[in-house]
């Protein structure tokens, strides 16, 4: 199963790929609030989080991450859509928009425009069971 790979610590908050994820879903125009990935930005730090399956039910475990001294909401990563977390759903209809990873085979736009390599493709299925986490 193919999967994009986020390394936060090569991204640099261009938003390329917002760009080219919102002109693959909306056609001849640059919408990035209908996009299926954002950047979250804290203190120079960039986060790719891309849109992943619709919840109809609030999260009801609130943890604190930490990612290099810095604490953050875990709701922050989260990629769910949801009712409390307006962040992945479309903004003219309140659709919850999920990642498609641009269509079959997967041919991921913001993996395409990603200079820095901070999303790449996986295939999920080449890695140990060790890293699978079984």
């Amino acid at each position: 199963m193919a999967k994009i790979k986020i390394d936060y610590r090569k991204c640099t908050g261009c938003r390329l790929c917002e760009l080219v994820c919102s002109l693959q879903h909306v056609e001849g125009t640059f919408q990035p609030t209908k996009s299926r990935i954002r950047i979250y930005n804290h203190e120079n730090l960039y986060f790719p989080i891309i849109a992943g399956p619709y919840t109809e039910a609030a999260c009801n475990s609130k943890h604190v991450t930490m990612v290099e001294d810095h604490e953050f909401d875990a709701c922050i990563f989260c990629r769910a859509s949801c009712p409390v977390k307006p962040l992945f759903k479309e903004p003219d209809t309140d659709i919850p928009l999920k990642c498609d990873f641009c269509g079959e085979p997967p041919n991921p736009q913001c993996v395409s425009v990603c200079i820095n390599g901070a999303l790449v493709l996986v295939d999920d299925e080449d890695k140990r069971p060790e890293e699978k986490g079984e």
